[in-house]
């Protein structure tokens, strides 16, 4: 029997240079996992950066994070604090990442996200 590949491998596995728009495509429940560990750092921390997220999720394929953060921030759900860090990413070599919180839009998705929570 053929082992299934996971996430990680089947992204690492794929051609480099993959578009962020090709590397979204490649599964909503990825992409919908990765948007849920984003809301959850900012309910929990007001801002947060991919350093942040990447401690809330299994291992993922270079770029994927990134490809989800960018859908939020083109929904208008999150946006740049104008504020950058180092990243943690070993092979990023300590490049400089974004600081992201919350929109206005952003806010109430949250927080009817949470109320429906409670209310389950």
């Amino acid at each position: 029997m053929t082992r299934r590949l996971t996430v990680a491998e089947r992204h690492a596995s794929a051609e480099k240079g993959l578009l962020l728009e090709e590397i979204a495509n490649q599964s909503s429940w990825d992409r919908f996992l990765v948007e849920q560990a984003v809301l959850a750092a900012l309910r929990a921390y007001g801002t947060c950066t991919a350093n942040d997220i990447r401690d809330l999720l299994p291992e993922l394929a270079h770029g994927f994070l990134g490809a989800a953060i960018n859908a939020m921030q083109k929904g208008g759900l999150i946006q740049h604090t104008g504020q950058v860090v180092p990243s943690t990413l070993e092979s990023t070599h300590g490049h400089r990442i974004a600081v992201w919180q919350f929109t206005d839009k952003g806010i109430a998705v949250a927080t009817r996200s949470a109320a429906a929570r409670r209310a389950a």
